[in-house]
């Protein structure tokens, strides 16, 4: 059965206005909810960027039923893994079990804040499984000295651990990251609708099976507005960003940087790639590419601060509707 979530998107939204909107996605009927962890918006006029760890504590009491995910924190630069380690194991017990940590290797926009500058994909690729590696033995709750190529863990222990453990999701685009990262982890995540990275996955050895021990989890940018005009410039404003690709907004260090990235990409080329406006047939469309290709569960996110609470009280129940009637194995 596929499993439809909401984003809380920190990029564009302050944090109180995220604990709300978390409450508001459980009471429309979502079945879980991702989280951003970002330290600056793509585009300054998405203009928000607080902190994910503390959004997701205080909703962890705000929700009761829905999952919790962060898609995605990269846990080699910015935070070193043994506090990854902490959190995440903190983050469960609060939320009872519901949440899942999802990890990436990272874009520049937010880790080169720490001025250790920004390494290549390769470099990218060994720190993470390091990282894992770290935050799989501290979660045994034992006593943990660590010594790698790049982190040294000192006498750590993450002193409470939750019963149920912590599963780990990492966000993967490519055959060498599938093949270094799925026997490390428990679910995928990733960036498109590619049926070759569901497929890459289950075929390496060691790894959780999607579709039966394992989650593919993917996200569906959209823009939901009564007025299709209103819809297509807000996406315009604050999410032309993402027709970059993921190779370019890996690399690009700031909101600037972006800004001029996309200085050309027209009002109609978001709307091309992006639903935009009252049609909710289209988000299905889009959504649907993602279970066609093997993955479990989408996330929806809904571009804008600005129109979040009127898409939760009008929008998400008929479009929830609208997806479990059209997923696979989700009807009746």
């Amino acid at each position: 059965m596929t499993k439809f979530g909401y984003t809380l998107m920190t990029e564009q939204s302050g944090p109180r206005e995220l604990v709300r909107y978390a409450a508001a996605a459980e009471e429309a009927g979502f079945d879980f909810e991702v989280c951003s962890d970002h330290y600056s918006p793509w585009l300054v006029e998405q203009g928000h960027a607080p902190y994910a760890w503390t959004v997701l504590g205080a909703v962890a009491h705000a929700t009761s039923r829905v999952g919790l995910m962060t898609y995605v924190t990269c846990p080699t630069m910015r935070y070193h893994p043994a506090v990854v380690a902490q959190k995440a194991a903190t983050l469960q017990i609060l939320a009872e079990g519901r949440f899942t940590l999802g990890l990436g290797s990272g874009e520049n926009l937010n880790e080169h804040v720490v001025g250790e500058g920004w390494p290549g994909i390769q470099d990218r690729h060994d720190m993470l499984v390091e990282a894992v590696e770290v935050i799989r033995e501290l979660h045994t709750g034992e006593l943990v000295d660590y010594r790698g190529q790049y982190y040294q863990v000192d006498s750590a222990r993450v002193w409470d651990v939750p019963e149920e453990g912590v599963e780990i999701g990492i966000a993967v685009a490519g055959d060498r990251a599938i093949e270094m990262f799925a026997p490390l982890g428990d679910h995928l995540i990733g960036v498109e609708p590619s049926s070759s990275l569901v497929e890459g996955w289950n075929d390496v050895d060691g790894a959780k099976q999607v579709g039966s021990e394992a989650r593919a989890i993917g996200q569906v940018p959209i823009c939901w507005d009564p007025d299709r005009d209103t819809a297509v410039k807000k996406a315009h404003e604050q999410f032309r960003w993402f027709g970059g690709g993921w190779p370019v907004n890996a690399d690009l260090p700031t909101p600037a940087g972006f800004s001029g990235a996309t200085q050309f990409v027209r009002s109609e080329d978001v709307a091309g790639a992006i639903p935009c406006g009252p049609d909710l047939d289209a988000v299905v469309e889009a959504a649907s590419a993602y279970w066609k290709a093997g993955f479990t569960d989408v996330a929806i996110v809904q571009i804008g601060d600005d129109g979040q609470d009127r898409f939760l009280a009008e929008a998400a129940g008929p479009l929830l509707e609208k997806l479990r009637a059209a997923a696979p194995g989700d009807a009746g």
